[in-house]
């Protein structure tokens, strides 16, 4: 394999780039989604918790967790670990799991304790790989934790300066963390500390909050590529300067006042970076409930109809910025939007009408829908039916994509502790895998299977990924996805970023080598791991590899 050579040496690389001799009609995308309505497979009857939140990590590991405060879990912790004592549930010992650790490529579980809570906690993943998570409830509020495979659980107490219920994670393009907002804390800090004053007020965030509801709560961040930081919440966003700690424009509100954020729960993406516009991004934003709908479902039972809108903007385009509606085919309160290798974004879970809260959603939305963002306005949303799941995923749910390509789908949890008969909707401990249309079998012969590819990378390197194809002919594409911490309705750090293409060369009967450009910038692909797929003629690769962008510097020490 030929060592990593310089862009100089590529600046004819392009957008993508086809097998030699492809006719036209080889360019073709696979055939429409309505041949095929995806699969739901089921991986676990029961993790033995409920998945409120999720976090693919390098090597193809899931961790899963939800709170200690609920009394035991349905999953022993291993013989050798030790039962806790835990304050936030009257100090009775507890011998059971509130996380575990799925490993993708065997289906098997393993436990592991936590000894704070982090019911409605937030997360990124460090560049070195280590999941960092922070705050929770009660005792786990000011905790900082560290999660990888190896150490288990490694906590931090009093690490937070200020309590952190309901806040947001966004890795920097310097590999640390912002840590934003939470109940009644209209401020941010980082990951790790710096020199300056732990916290920093955001009044963003106190103006944006509505009594009682708040909705603004768990607040949609994302990363723009020069750097700075697109924060959205209720139904108003800013443009805000990490490194100044200053907002440096605000956008119109979207159109129509439906509130966004928790407890009114859409969901958001940052859409994948192109790179023939790498200085270009856009934000989508979906669903949500009505304003006042918290209050009439939780003191008169009214279940309101969700939001079926979504509004879409280009917040590194030149002001005024306008944002474009449209509809959903369903209207949807707690969906999870999930970016898919090939462009497209996944709309799963959540419900029809009510809100996020104990108890308080309605109609459950059982089946998923494809959003096309390459379409015309008005256009977006395939129209063929998806394939529905048997479980209504409610408050409490979550989904993430896979090294394989599938959607997790986990959790399910609308009632204050682990509840399984006469409600309408028991506690579910169920995992899913949604297989998307374009893993059709009958996609086989243009799946390409991954042989090769950089374990690291630098910024505006040129290296290679070797891979194998039945049946060659049509567009290749290298698309770079970073996992998402998944909870409530929100993907933390969710990131898509498509690689430019240059040569495609036939090494032997099958076997292919393209040159590709790593991302130019940490502000395009934050230092970290991501999963590189192989996309050819619309097809995604039958697996990722791990592939990190090396930070430019030392990484920060915690």
């Amino acid at each position: 394999m030929p060592k990593p050579r310089s862009l100089l040496l590529h600046l004819l690389l392009t957008y993508t780039c086809c097998f030699p001799n492809a006719g036209a009609d080889d360019d073709a995308p696979p055939s429409s989604s309505s041949s095929f309505q995806g699969e739901w497979q089921l991986l676990h009857a029961s993790i033995g918790v409920s998945a409120m939140h999720m976090q693919l990590l390098p090597g193809d590991f899931v961790l899963m967790f939800d709170r200690t405060d609920t009394g035991p879990s349905n999953i022993s912790l291993a013989a050798q670990a030790p039962c806790a004592a835990t304050a936030d549930d009257g100090g009775a010992a507890d011998c059971t799991a509130h996380s575990v650790l799925l490993d993708l490529r065997s289906n098997v579980l393993h436990p592991y304790p936590l000894a704070t809570n982090p019911w409605c906690s937030s997360g990124a993943l460090l560049p070195n790989g280590t999941l960092l998570q922070t705050g929770g409830f009660s005792s786990g509020d000011r905790v900082a934790r560290l999660f990888s495979p190896a150490t288990g659980w490694v906590e931090l107490p009093s690490f937070l300066a200020a309590r952190r219920w309901y806040a947001t994670d966004m890795i920097l393009p310097d590999g640390r963390v912002l840590i934003l907002g939470g109940r009644r804390q209209f401020n941010l800090e980082y990951f790790p500390h710096d020199d300056a004053p732990p916290l920093t007020l955001f009044p963003f965030l106190d103006e944006t909050t509505e009594p009682d509801a708040e909705n603004n709560l768990y607040p949609f961040l994302h990363l723009l590529p020069d750097g700075t930081v697109f924060v959205f919440a209720n139904d108003r966003a800013v443009v805000f300067d990490p490194y100044n700690r200053a907002p440096l424009r605000r956008l119109p509100a979207v159109p129509g006042g439906v509130p966004r954020n928790y407890p009114s729960s859409g969901s958001s993406v940052l859409l994948p970076l192109r790179p023939d516009a790498p200085a270009h991004a856009e934000v989508l934003v979906c669903g949500g409930a009505p304003r006042g709908a918290y209050h009439l479902a939780l003191r008169n039972g009214t279940f309101v109809a969700a939001d079926r809108t979504c509004a879409r903007v280009a917040p590194t385009d030149p002001d005024p910025v306008v944002w474009a509606i449209e509809e959903m085919p369903t209207a949807r309160v707690m969906g999870d939007m999930v970016l898919l290798p090939t462009g497209d974004v996944l709309i799963v879970n959540g419900a029809a009408a009510g809100t996020a809260g104990w108890e308080l959603g309605r109609e459950p939305v059982t089946r998923p829908v494809l959003y096309r963002p390459d379409a015309p306005l008005g256009e977006r949303f395939d129209e063929a039916s998806l394939a529905a799941s048997a479980v209504a995923r409610m408050y409490h749910s979550s989904a993430a994509l896979d090294t394989y390509g599938r959607v997790l789908v986990g959790g399910s949890n609308p009632h204050v502790g682990y509840v399984f008969a006469n409600v309408t909707y028991p506690t579910e401990l169920s995992l899913e895998a949604f297989l998307p249309p374009y893993m059709d079998r009958r996609h086989d012969g243009a799946r390409p299977r991954l042989l090769w590819a950089p374990a690291e990378v630098g910024y505006g390197e040129a290296t290679a990924v070797k891979f194998v194809v039945p049946a060659g002919g049509g567009e290749v594409r290298v698309v770079a996805v970073a996992p998402a911490f998944a909870t409530h309705s929100f993907g933390m750090n969710q990131r898509a970023v498509e690689l430019a293409v240059g040569s495609v060369a036939q090494l032997e009967v099958g076997v292919y080598e393209a040159v590709v450009a790593a991302p130019p910038t940490p502000g395009v692909a934050p230092p970290g791991y991501y999963m590189w797929f192989v996309v050819h003629a619309g097809v995604p690769s039958s697996s990722a590899a791990w592939v990190r962008m090396r930070p430019l510097g030392p990484a920060p020490a915690p």
